[in-house]
Formats: C-alpha cells, sequence, structure tokens
C-alpha cells in the first residue's frame, strides 16, 4: 500500500500533474515525458556520506522521515512552572493549551502510540500498524469519526488493518484486545466502508474471510501439525459442497474442523482446548461437529481414507439426543 494514496475517498479528485523527480533525479515533464532541457541535478559521492559512515558533519544525523507524520508537528513544548511566583507559567500554558491544531496532532500521535501498543500485544507486524495508522490518520483528517471515542477509533482500524493485510482478526478477539464493545466497532467500521473504497483494496476474500483464514492461528495456539490445518480447510470446502453447516459463523466452523480433523489424523484435541482458543463455547463446536459427523463419509478426504492416515473410527460418537 503506497503512502502517497492511503485508503483514496469514493469519487475523490486525481490530484494535478506536477513535475518530480525520478530515480535518476532528473525532472521529467508530465506530457511528453522527456526530460526538461538543460535542468538536471546529480548526487555526487559527498551527499551520500553520513556521520556515522565517514567524515565529521554533525548535520545529517537523525532517523529516517516518516511519512505518517507529514504535516505534524513531532516536536513538543513543556512549559516549567518555576516562574518566581510571577503567574507567568499559568498564562503561557493556558495561552499553549488554546492552540487547537496542537491539540488535534497531540491527540493523533496518542492514537498513534495505543494503536502500535494494541498491535504488540498480538504480534502484528509493522506493516500492519503502518496501515492502521494510515485509516486513522485519514479518518481524523475527513472527521469521518466524530462523536467517536479514540479507542473506538483504534479499535476500529486495527481490525481494517488485518483484513487489509491478509491476517483477519474477528470482532470478538479485538472486543477483548481493546476493551470497546463489539456494537461500537461495527458502528465505527460502517462510517469507514462508506468513506473509502475498502472492498476495492482488501484481498481476496479466500484469504481474508470466512474460516480458512483462522484456521492457520487456530491450529498454531493448540500445537498441532500443519497438516491438521490444511486437512481442514479441504473439510470446510466439502461442507460448503455439500451444503453442510450452512449458515453457522466462521469462528465455529472453524473450531468445529479442527476438531473433526484432529481426532481424523490422531491428534485429537478436546472441544474445550479448542473453544478457550476460537472464543467459542464448547457446545457450539460440538453442535457443529454433529453436523459433520453425520455426514462423516462425505466430507472425509478420500486419499487420506484410503492411505491409512486417517481413520473414521477415531472420531468421537455422538448422541442421538
Amino acid at each position: 500500500m503506497s503512502f502517497a494514496q492511503p485508503f483514496p475517498a469514493r469519487n475523490a479528485p486525481l490530484p494535478p500533474k506536477t513535475f518530480g523527480p525520478d530515480l535518476a533525479v532528473r525532472l521529467i515533464c508530465p506530457d511528453c515525458q522527456d526530460p526538461v532541457p538543460n535542468i538536471r541535478e546529480e548526487f555526487g559521492s559527498g551527499d551520500l556520506t553520513f556521520a556515522n559512515d565517514e567524515g565529521d558533519d554533525p548535520s545529517r544525523v537523525g532517523a529516517a522521515a516518516d511519512p505518517l507524520m507529514e504535516g505534524m508537528e513531532q516536536l513538543d513544548t513543556s512549559i516549567s512552572f518555576r516562574d518566581g511566583g510571577s503567574g507567568l507559567a499559568r498564562e503561557l500554558q493556558r495561552t499553549m493549551a488554546k492552540g487547537a491544531a496542537a491539540r488535534a496532532e497531540k491527540g493523533t500521535m496518542t492514537a498513534f502510540r495505543e494503536i502500535a501498543a494494541m498491535c504488540d500485544q498480538i504480534s502484528l507486524t509493522k506493516n500492519i500498524q503502518d496501515v492502521a495508522k494510515q485509516l486513522y490518520k485519514r479518518a481524523e483528517q475527513d472527521k469521518i469519526l466524530r462523536g467517536k471515542s479514540m479507542d473506538a477509533a483504534v479499535a476500529c482500524v486495527i481490525f481494517i488493518a488485518c483484513r487489509q493485510e491478509g491476517v483477519p482478526r474477528t470482532f470478538k478477539e479485538i472486543c477483548q484486545l481493546t476493551n470497546v464493545p463489539k456494537k461500537t466497532i461495527g458502528q465505527c467500521y460502517k462510517l469507514l466502508e462508506g468513506h473509502f473504497n475498502l472492498n476495492s483494496t482488501k484481498r481476496p476474500a479466500s484469504t481474508t474471510e470466512g474460516p480458512e483464514g483462522l484456521l492457520s492461528r487456530y491450529v498454531n495456539h493448540l500445537d498441532l501439525p500443519v497438516y491438521i490445518s490444511t486437512a481442514a480447510k479441504e473439510l470446510i470446502k466439502e461442507c460448503r459442497n455439500h451444503g453442510v453447516a450452512d449458515g453457522r459463523s466462521p469462528i465455529s466452523l472453524a473450531g468445529a474442523a479442527i476438531y473433526f480433523t484432529s481426532h481424523l489424523y490422531g491428534q485429537g484435541k478436546s472441544a474445550k482446548e479448542i473453544a478457550e482458543v476460537a472464543g467459542v463455547s464448547d457446545s457450539t463446536i460440538k453442535l457443529v461437529y454433529k453436523l459433520m459427523y453425520k455426514e462423516k463419509e462425505k466430507l472425509a478426504g478420500k486419499e487420506a481414507l484410503e492411505s491409512g492416515r486417517a481413520v473414521l473410527s477415531n472420531l468421537p460418537p455422538i448422541s442421538d439426543k
């Protein structure tokens, strides 16, 4: 995802074409794509020298520019209260507090730190953090989530960023992470979805939505072999083909698929263990498993059964009650 145009609004006008430098540091005409005559700029070896490498150049220090901070004041001013009792410090504090722009930037920086902390808690990558920060900044600039708390906005952008990057998290997981009600996150999501082209920028549904996107993480938390995840994906595909467990939530379907395949391949996990990882009740997993068990001959992989790796008799029996 490009920092230049993060989350474009629907029907947003295209920016006017301007002259811009290419990688060869030449000015290119936007009409004819030819270099502008008699205008050329080149870097010498001295321009690429940093203080940590060679030479004595204290001006070339500091971290790389952060595109997320573009247009924002990253330096902060603190006013001491030691004014000899003159009251000048208090007046300066009041004057600084009246700056609306300063307050907005300070709130954005606070939200960025909150996003980073939340993503670190569930081991999300920096790329996901950057996507969430981009979306939050755009939402603040366009005043989309006016009236919503910062916690609700942070929870919503993390949820969307996970979907955009192909590592989806459920509403329940985001609620547990941020302590924001599911209804509030849903309201923020609808506002952002209505303003941005989220459906056109997210990855294919097979990788970001549905129970398949949850299987790998659940299997990893349960310390099961990788082939259990592959077998569970095939099981879910067969469930769709035969109309088994239609209308069930992705979480319960993923949990039941792991319960079915783990026992089928002799790596059985209890419904309670799977329920703790998936965030649903064990009775819900057993209910969906019951539907799968009735069609076990159709759902179990034929090749795995013939090779002996999968054994139908390993599946826990169900009661008819």
